[in-house]
């Protein structure tokens, strides 16, 4: 009953008029009377922000507030990946021969999630992390490792939630939401950085220039709360052994070493 309750709730909420409607609301300055409120309600760490509270014109540009220089220190041991995102991890696990991921009791396809047979190859028998962002999180995205971007993708339109009920009651929210895809090669192998849409917003806006990235540098953001799914192909990724579900982390942190696959 739950969840067809819920099911019916997100299919009735989220269609391109009601998500646009929030979307110009958030970007008005009418909207900056809610600057205050939002910080309180979700406990936003302002000593960190770049800015003071009264100088976000805009909900939207609280939402994509930058840190304070240095707030996030970036592990630069050579083989570590680090967190992409401030974040809870919510599921880590093997990907499938047959290119399913199995997330809160239920089965995605990293196939569909891709959409692009060429590019899912490599990644069976890989391994999946799913990094959630509450609209509490510091919300632009940064690259877990040092590589070379050879493809970047757009699929999906409409975005359903992405928090443990949405991945737990939604229909295949991670595989047909509004998404960005970065295949980033790297000297063990590839990496994927999965941007998926949040509910109502589909904003992800990417700010890198050129092909190659330096971990820990910005890549994208979102606009209100989201989820990041990194793929790694085959036998390149252990992860770290603090790592478990769930788990907080910040941007920077080790989420594991890369290793060429032999």
């Amino acid at each position: 009953m739950l969840q067809l309750f819920y099911r019916m709730l997100i299919e009735l909420t989220n269609g391109r008029w009601s998500s646009a409607i929030l979307k110009r609301f958030a970007r008005s300055p009418i909207s900056r009377v809610l600057v205050p409120s939002f910080a309180k309600v979700y406990h936003l760490n302002q000593k960190e922000m770049e800015k003071a509270l009264r100088d976000y014109p805009t909900l939207h540009d609280l939402f994509v507030r930058q840190l304070k220089k240095d707030t996030r220190p970036i592990n630069l041991d050579a083989n570590a990946v680090v967190s992409p995102v401030d974040a809870v991890i919510e599921d880590i696990g093997a990907i499938t021969e047959t290119s399913d991921i199995f997330v809160k009791g239920k089965t995605y396809s990293i196939g569909e999630m891709l959409g692009d047979r060429d590019v899912l190859t490599k990644y069976l028998n890989g391994t999946y992390m799913i990094l959630y962002l509450s609209p509490s999180h510091y919300h632009r995205i940064h690259s877990p490792v040092d590589g070379t971007v050879t493809k970047q993708w757009t699929l999906g339109t409409k975005s359903y939630p992405v928090n443990k009920w949405g991945l737990r009651y939604g229909v295949r929210t991670l595989a047909k939401n509004y998404r960005v895809i970065t295949e980033v090669k790297t000297a063990a192998g590839h990496v994927a950085v999965v941007k998926v849409g949040a509910m109502f917003v589909n904003s992800i806006e990417t700010t890198y220039k050129g092909s190659e990235l330096k971990k820990g540098g910005e890549i994208a953001y979102f606009t209100f709360g989201s989820t990041v799914v990194l793929l790694f192909e085959k036998g390149i990724f252990q992860v770290d052994s603090s790592i478990g579900t769930p788990k907080e982390i910040r941007v920077g942190e080790k989420i594991g070493v890369l290793h060429e696959n032999k």
